[in-house]
């Protein structure tokens, strides 16, 4: 199989693309994944897709976007232990608004 492209995407949004196999289609691989993505999507793929795109725009990168999209962390502590992996400061304002994108 060759790949043509690479895109980060949510869980939301992998479980959008996965629901569209027949299940006697899908590998062992691509039916775990769904059954995680299932148990573990916090919301619907099209607001995913929403955040997402808000979150970019707000100055994350895509990856960071769908790491928080896919977590959904409640408070600024959370968001600062998530942001830690990226290794790059946010300040507490930053962290304030993308908290207030998720609550939308």
């Amino acid at each position: 199989m060759k790949i043509l492209s690479k895109k980060f995407i949510t869980n939301s949004e992998a479980k959008e693309i996965l629901q569209t196999l027949k299940e006697e289609e899908a590998d062992q691989l691509q039916r775990r994944t769904l059954e995680y993505v299932k148990k573990f999507s916090k919301v619907d793929p099209e607001t995913a897709k929403k955040l997402k795109a808000k979150l970019v725009e707000c100055g994350l990168k895509e990856e960071e976007a769908v790491e928080v999209v896919n977590i959904m962390p409640k408070s600024v502590e959370e968001l600062r232990i998530l942001a830690s992996g990226w290794r790059r400061f946010l300040p507490t304002e930053k962290l304030t608004e993308i908290l207030k994108i998720l609550s939308g």
